[in-house]
Parts: structure tokens; C-alpha cells; sequence
């Protein structure tokens, strides 16, 4: 079912570039290779990417409106106005609440904060949100992660005696919302120099801003970068540029001194404290988290990131670690009921794209399985549910790689009530009636816009690569090319023509993983530990002592304190079907 990956080679690094990099920085040439595939060409160049720099940030008051923002807030403390922190019930979305909450708590008391509910109210902000406000007598609400298209939720907030500051980070419409601010680094003529930060990138940015203006020091804000890590990591943005720097920083935080909520996530996800990755964070950590707003609140999530009290942090990351468990039957159940839609027929479309509908799946999980179906099919995927409150079918939207499934959805603005999102994930919602013209016009759309390629499943390799590079030095200088994430990926490497030694063994609760121990053939006396998750198939052909080709990244694995080195395989060409 799943397509074969292509395997592409990126184009070979300039030569003299490298070999200057290689006796300048004293590395293996493959690393100074890698360094330049990113861009990076010179020494000095070199130790800014391997030494992220606090004092490299960018000035906030560069962000349009932010002078604004700052002094709003300003009068807010000073006048004893409550401030109502508003934000999406998504990781990204809770991460900055539980951020500018934390910080605003220590300047105020007259702060709250408030998630919507994913299914009463829906993404983004809410008329039902903000007449809770009026009514609690909040004069200002600060909006996190969304907001950017509240254009009318704003002008209603005013009419309530409400002001609105907006830090968003998705893309605006033509019409910007009539707020008292707006922070977005998206928005046409903003002039900030990095526009990929994530939501809570945004809050972080007014919180610099205030803490600037009012001789706050720097280093009191530093403690809240474990939160903005885990919104970089789990909302897909780039790590590159500020990012990179966030992240980096946030990392340290998190391994180091992690606040209580964080700390029990760590525990309870069985991570290793003190060697939390971003890989960590987004299959481990940013799951948990999700699953707060996806099957009951993500205003549990703030909870919990707000937490001071260790017992308490334990209790509420139990209760969200269930929400997990539950969402992983239920996203179960219905990825299978969405895979044999597709292969008998039943879904709405399997041509250009895949789309599947049912009005009882549960809505805090379609997303996840388009991302499944987009692993099995390998088209732009949207998977619909019916809202029990509204009536409204809602979707989730997943892309392939390199098309833009934001820019199909909203060609078929008109035939829709909402729709948010970025170029590969995006959600909506239709009237039901709708649904038959949106799926014939999207498949339309797409037929005419996407290509072969982008069709293909592919996996760029950096380089190829002898197991006996692979030494601790290289591992600990590949180590420092970290955090990875979109625009600075985990390499991946290829090696041709290897063996397992007889120990391999299927693994997992369906063992539909391989535990390998691998010997390259021209290396004999060389074993190298191997995971390849769900790469079962390939098992009797390695068995029975046939060579393989496999892509994969490099990692260490810690068990009680002791690291050792790992290869994450991606993907395995039998030798036999190779040519």
C-alpha cells in the first residue's frame, strides 16, 4: 500500500569549500560537507552555526505594532485592567498561553488565562470567548497562536468594552482585524527580519519587547524558552535563523532546569532527563500535550505548564497522559475504518486527492489520521467529522511534499464557514450540503496544480557514508549541528551492501519493527546497532543473509546514563530489487 521512496543524492558540495572547512575546523570532511549543503562556507560562519548566540536575536520592536502592544500592556498593569490571555487549544497554542501567562503573573495579578473548547466553540477566537470575557470584566485580551482573521470577533470585542492585542503567526487575509495591535511577522510590511516563528515565537517576542522597555533583565525571561522549544519543535517550523536560536537555548532549559509541568512529561513519556531531543519533543512530549485539547481541554495543558507544585504536575500529567492512551485506540480505530473507505470505494475521492468522511469519527483525531492516509497513499489527503454541536462537517487537511494544499482550500473559500492554517496543514469547516461541489472543485484544482514529482515520496540523502566514519568524534561534532527540524534536517546517510549478523529480530507490540546489528561487507569486524521502524517486510529477505541498502540518521540512545550509537534506519532497498 505505502509507495516506494525514491532515494535522491543531494548535489555534491563545492570541493574546495569543503576541504578549507575540513582543515580549518579540523572535522571529516563529510561533516564539513554537510555544513556546507546548509549554506555554511566559512570558519566564522561555522562558529555561529555551532554556537547560538542569546545576543543574535532580533530587536521585537522591528514587529509592526509592537510599540503599541507594549504600551497597552503597560497601561493594563498600571490601571489594575485584567488581561485575559487567549490562545488555540493546540500545542503551539497552549505553549504560548502557559508563556505569556507565567510571565504577565509575575507583573499582575489581574491575569487569566482561557482555551477554547475544540468542539462548542471551534479554532481561533471565539464570540463565546469573549462575551466570557465582558463578562468577567476583562478589559483586555491578548490572543495566542490565532486571531489573525477575528476581523469580526474583534470589532465585537470592542462593542463589549474589550480591547484586543493579536500575536498570530499564520498567514492574514487581505483584511487585517481592527485590533489595538497586531503581531504577526506574516502580515505584508512588517519588516521583521525572521517571519517563521511559531505562535508562541510571537509571544515570546511581545514578552522580550515589554521586559526591554521596562528594564526587566533578559535573563529573567531565559526560564520560559522550554515552553517556546516545545512549540518550535511541535509546530513543524523552521529551525533556522532566530528559531535555531530559540530552540537551542529552549533545549538547554528543557534538559537542564525544565519547569514542574515539563518535568513530568519528561518522566512520564520515559524520556532520559537531560537528553531530550526535539525528535524527543515531537513524538513523545507535543503528542501528550495535544491530546489534552483533542479529548477533553487544552486548558488541562496550561495547567499543567503552569504548574508548580510537583504532586499536582504528576496528577494533571497522568490524567493528560490517559487522554494519550485514548487517543491512540481511537485514532486507531479510525485510520483503519478511513484505509478501507479508500480501498472499497466508500470515500469521497481517491483520484487527485484523499478524501474520507464520517459524521461519528471523533474530531480531535482527524488530523492525525491524514497524516496516516498521506502515508499510505501519498496524495493531499482531508478527512472530515461532523460537528454534534453545530451540525458543520469540520476536516483536517494534509500535503505532500512541495504542494501547497492551503492555497486549493482556499480556492474554495466561498463554499466554506472557516478555514485556517500553513501550506502543508490546514483545517475547515462546510455546511454538509457543501461537500459533494468542495470535493469535486478541490479535485479539480489539485489535478490542474500538482506535478509527478510532488507525487513521489522521496528521501534526500547527504551523503554516503563507510561505517568506520562513524566514530565518537563524528558523533559528537554531528551532535552539535542540532536542534534539527525543518531547514536544518537530521542527516541522513547511505550506506550500500550491508548484513545483519544473525541477531536481527522483529520488535514492538506487533513486531512490526526490526532490531538490527549490521556489518558493512567491506568492514567485517564492524557491528553497528540499527532500529527500523515499521520495516518488518524486509525481514525474511535480511534473515536469510541478503545484502541491503538503507538510509538513515545517526543517534545516541540513553539507557540509565549510558549513551550508545544507534542508526535510525528511514528506509531499506533489498539488493535483490535494487536493479
Amino acid at each position: 500500500m505505502v509507495k516506494e521512496r525514491k532515494w535522491i543524492i543531494k548535489d555534491e558540495a563545492d570541493p574546495e569549500t569543503v576541504s578549507v572547512l575540513t582543515s580549518e575546523l579540523g572535522i571529516d570532511n563529510v561533516l564539513a560537507k554537510l555544513l556546507v549543503q546548509r549554506g555554511i562556507s566559512t570558519f566564522a560562519e561555522a562558529r555561529a552555526f555551532f554556537r547560538p548566540d542569546l545576543g543574535h536575536l532580533h530587536d521585537p520592536f522591528l514587529m509592526k505594532d509592537m510599540d503599541k502592544a507594549v504600551e497597552r500592556i503597560r497601561r493594563a498593569v498600571e490601571e489594575g485592567t485584567p488581561v485575559l490571555v487567549y490562545g488555540d487549544y493546540d500545542v503551539d497554542g497552549t505553549t504560548a498561553v502557559a508563556l505569556v501567562y507565567s510571565f504577565l503573573k509575575k507583573i499582575t495579578p489581574n491575569v487569566d488565562f482561557y482555551i477554547p473548547d475544540r468542539y462548542d466553540e471551534g479554532y481561533g477566537v471565539s464570540f463565546q470567548g469573549i462575551d466570557w470575557a465582558a463578562k468577567h470584566g476583562f478589559g483586555l485580551i491578548i490572543t495566542l497562536d490565532c486571531g489573525i482573521k477575528a476581523k469580526d470577533k474583534v470589532d465585537y470585542a470592542r462593542t463589549k468594552g474589550v480591547d484586543v492585542i493579536i500575536c498570530d503567526h499564520h498567514l492574514p487575509e487581505n483584511e487585517i482585524p481592527d485590533a489595538v495591535a497586531v503581531l504577526d511577522p506574516k502580515i505584508e510590511g512588517c519588516g521583521y527580519p525572521f517571519d517563521d516563528l511559531s505562535g508562541c515565537g510571537v509571544g515570546f517576542k511581545l514578552v522580550q519587547a515589554y521586559s526591554s522597555r521596562y528594564g526587566i533583565p533578559f535573563e529573567n525571561i531565559v526560564s520560559l524558552l522550554d515552553l517556546l522549544v516545545v512549540s518550535i519543535a511541535s509546530d513543524l517550523v523552521s529551525v533556522v535563523g532566530e528559531n535555531r536560536i530559540l530552540a537551542h537555548f529552549g533545549l538547554k532549559q528543557l534538559n537542564e532546569n525544565p519547569r514542574t509541568g515539563l518535568h513530568a512529561m519528561i518522566r512520564l513519556s520515559g524520556l532520559e532527563p537531560g537528553h531530550v531531543t526535539i525528535d524527543d519533543i515531537v513524538f513523545k512530549i507535543g503528542p501528550r500535550i495535544n491530546a489534552a485539547g483533542r479529548m477533553e481541554s487544552g486548558r488541562v495543558a496550561v495547567e499543567l505548564l503552569t504548574a508548580t507544585d510537583e504532586a499536582e504536575a504528576e496528577r494533571i500529567g497522568s490524567e493528560i497522559n490517559k487522554y494519550n492512551n485514548e487517543r491512540k485506540s481511537i485514532d486507531r480505530e479510525i485510520t483503519q475504518e478511513a484505509l478501507e473507505m479508500v480501498q472499497t470505494g466508500a470515500c469521497l475521492s481517491s483520484g487527485n486527492a484523499t478524501i474520507v468522511y464520517s459524521p461519528d469519527w471523533h474530531k480531535g483525531v482527524v488530523g492525525i489520521v491524514a497524516s496516516r492516509l498521506v502515508e499510505a497513499f501519498y496524495k493531499p489527503t482531508i478527512v472530515f467529522s461532523k460537528s454534534q454541536v453545530n451540525g458543520l462537517v469540520t476536516g483536517s487537511a494534509r500535503s505532500v511534499h512541495g504542494f501547497d494544499l492551503y492555497d486549493a482550500i482556499e480556492s474554495c473559500a466561498d463554499l466554506l464557514e472557516n478555514f485556517g492554517g500553513h501550506l502543508y496543514a490546514a483545517g475547515l469547516t462546510l455546511k454538509e450540503e457543501n461537500l459533494p461541489e468542495f470535493c469535486r472543485r478541490i479535485e479539480e484544482f489539485i489535478g490542474r496544480t500538482i506535478t509527478p514529482q510532488m507525487l513521489t515520496p522521496v528521501i534526500y540523502v547527504d551523503s554516503s557514508l563507510d561505517f568506520d566514519r562513524i566514530t565518537p568524534k563524528f558523533v559528537r561534532i554531528l551532535k552539535q549541528f542540532q536542534p534539527f527540524g525543518p531547514g536544518n534536517t537530521a542527516p541522513v546517510f547511505l550506506t550500500e551492501n550491508v548484513y545483519d549478523n544473525g541477531n536481527g529480530r522483529r520488535v514492538g507490540a506487533d513486531a512490526g519493527h526490526l532490531k538490527l546489528e549490521l556489518i558493512q561487507e567491506s568492514q567485517p569486524y564492524r557491528h553497528i546497532s540499527a532500529i527500523a521502524f515499521n520495516k518488518a517486510g524486509h525481514f525474511d529477505h535480511i534473515r536469510n543473509g541478503n545484502p541491503i541498502d538503507i538510509c538513515y540518521s545517526i543517534v545516541e540512545n540513553y539507557y540509565r546514563g549510558i549513551a550508545n550509537i544507534q542508526l535510525r534506519i528511514k528506509d531499506i532497498h533489498d539488493r535483490d530489487d535494487l536493479f
